[in-house]
């Protein structure tokens, strides 16, 4: 029965999104109905009905499929280097202290530094090709990751490690047992926030050092007023991060069905 409730709030939260979603479409599709714009307000203006027939005209052509593979190579590629690193060292640096103290200086200071001034470098070294992205990507989703575990680790409760190391638990099984479950809320958050990172690195990388991808898609035509195509490009990217989101949000749920609290809500 409980389990069933929770398939209800579920559903019930899903339909609640999605149905204001569709109200605020109706809402901007009605706009030039309700008011009259000026003149030239039209050219920078849209309607939903008029992104949707853009981005049908776009896929008919191709464009889409060849913009839209360039940013996925490099969105996945740098977010998966970034799971690669961030995650385990993040592990590690709340586990040792000599490590974290070693290293929190340089954690902190490169966390702070706005990403975008990496990007010159980044072009001067691997040029204007994918791997530039890349690394835009993955610095900017790397500390997220690796600044939640992190936190996840240093938050273990040490009451259930003395236990599990009164048992004569050595360091793997006190990961295995102890610190990994009691940090994965942690470390998901940390893998949300590198979705939404990963994604700005994207967008940034193509605005200002590429040839092909959506972000470089989406520049292109704000340069020549093509508002449509603008916003074609943004829904594709709002959509890749809905997906993501939504998919990591899933996986907590059914990893998480261990803890107490979460145990009330299914």
């Amino acid at each position: 029965m409980t389990g069933l409730t929770s398939f209800y709030r579920e559903k019930e939260a899903y339909l609640l999104g999605i149905g204001f979603i569709v109200f605020l479409l109706a809402l901007w599709q009605c706009v030039p109905l309700l008011i009259t714009l000026p003149r030239g307000y039209a050219l920078f203006f849209t309607t939903p009905s008029r992104i949707a027939a853009t981005f049908y005209r776009l896929l008919v052509e191709g464009q889409i499929q060849e913009h839209f593979y360039v940013s996925v190579a490099a969105f996945l590629s740098g977010l998966g280097i970034a799971i690669a690193v961030g995650l385990p060292f993040g592990i590690v640096m709340g586990r040792s202290r000599t490590l974290d103290a070693l290293s929190d200086p340089y954690v902190t200071a490169l966390n702070a530094t706005p990403r975008l001034v990496w990007l010159p470098l980044f072009i001067l070294w691997f040029g204007i090709g994918i791997w530039s992205k890349v690394m835009i990507v993955f610095v900017g989703a790397v500390f997220p990751l690796l600044i939640n575990t992190y936190a996840g680790v240093k938050n273990v409760d040490r009451v259930l490690v003395n236990v599990v190391r009164s048992f004569g638990a050595n360091e793997w099984q006190v990961m295995k047992v102890v610190v990994l479950p009691n940090s994965l809320p942690y470390i998901i958050v940390g893998l949300r926030l590198a979705i939404g990172r990963a994604i700005l690195g994207v967008v940034v990388g193509e605005f200002f050092g590429s040839s092909k991808g959506l972000g470089f898609m989406i520049a292109s035509a704000a340069s020549n007023y093509k508002v449509d195509v603008v916003f074609a490009g943004v829904a594709i990217f709002m959509g890749l991060s809905l997906i993501l989101t939504l998919s990591v949000k899933k996986l907590e749920n059914s990893l998480a069905r261990w803890r107490p609290e979460a145990a009330k809500n299914f």
